[in-house]
């Protein structure tokens, strides 16, 4: 990293040299800057990969998941019970597609995601096969919700039956159909089953609440609403790397260049 860091510098100051006497500062400033965004993805990546604290913090997630199964299972007397749980980034570990990306100075695009998943080889995130496989033995089901696209299907089955997840199947995957929002899928598994328990890395994984791209001052209010839910009934899955958090920042403007996303950053953060 220090390598490319230094490497950055000269290119810039070169470029520096190069231009007419008359550019203004502000155009070489956007020279320099205009990998902030990506930049801090390489480094998210970098915590998600190598940091023994995003570990601890997967597994302090999924240790009171489990409690939660044990005391659902306890007090269970009326429908079967079931665990709602989103794929990427809870449950599989994408963050060599996003550091790939990132590294070259790339957003996010569908075509390369979907390169990506066919390949079925995403890692685990630490913790979540045990616990799965735990609540499955508990005689509760599991439904996986996701806003992967129909045509990634047969690659999302095959990625998670490499770890021998519980309900790894047509019938308990959920996929996109017209519209990212994940309740009327919830809905769909609350007719047979009591959810009691939902897991996620973004909070529309959770609630109807952050749906229709809320902005930043909206999400937070819901977050206070719903404050005795986290821990109890959502379970969440630490991701620095992509999310609403993102969108609502930009104001769910995907069209903005990286010079313009790095400029909304500058502004957003606080500096003292």
């Amino acid at each position: 990293m220090r390598k490319v860091l230094t490497l950055s510098l000269i290119v810039v100051l070169f470029a520096a040299f190069k231009q007419p006497s008359n550019t203004s500062k502000a155009n070489l400033i956007l020279v320099d800057t205009n990998k902030l965004v990506n930049d801090g993805k390489v480094w998210a990546a970098l915590y998600q990969q190598r940091a023994a604290e995003y570990r601890a913090l997967c597994f302090q997630a999924y240790n009171i998941a489990k409690e939660r199964i044990d005391e659902a299972v306890k007090k269970h007397n009326g429908k079967p019970l079931a665990v709602v749980t989103d794929i990427d980034e809870t449950l599989l570990d994408n963050s060599p597609y996003d550091a790939q990306r990132a590294l070259n100075n790339l957003d996010y695009d569908s075509k390369t995601w979907k390169e990506w998943t066919a390949k079925a080889i995403a890692d685990s995130v630490p913790g979540a096969p045990s616990f799965f496989k735990y609540a499955a033995s508990k005689g509760v089901m599991i439904f996986y919700i996701t806003n992967r696209d129909e045509d990634e299907r047969a690659a999302t089955l095959k990625n998670l039956q490499l770890y021998h997840l519980p309900d790894a199947d047509d019938a308990h995957l959920l996929l996109r159909q017209g519209t990212s929002s994940k309740e009327s899928r919830r809905q769909q598994v609350l007719v047979k089953y009591n959810i009691v328990l939902l897991c996620g890395d973004n909070l529309p994984d959770f609630d109807a609440l952050y749906d229709n791209k809320p902005s930043e001052e909206t999400r937070m209010a819901a977050t206070e609403k719903l404050r005795k839910e986290f821990g109890s009934r959502y379970i969440v899955i630490p991701n620095p790397s992509y999310g609403d958090f993102e969108g609502a920042l930009f104001k769910f403007n995907y069209k903005l260049t990286p010079a313009q996303k790095d400029s909304v950053v500058r502004a957003l953060i606080h500096k003292e």
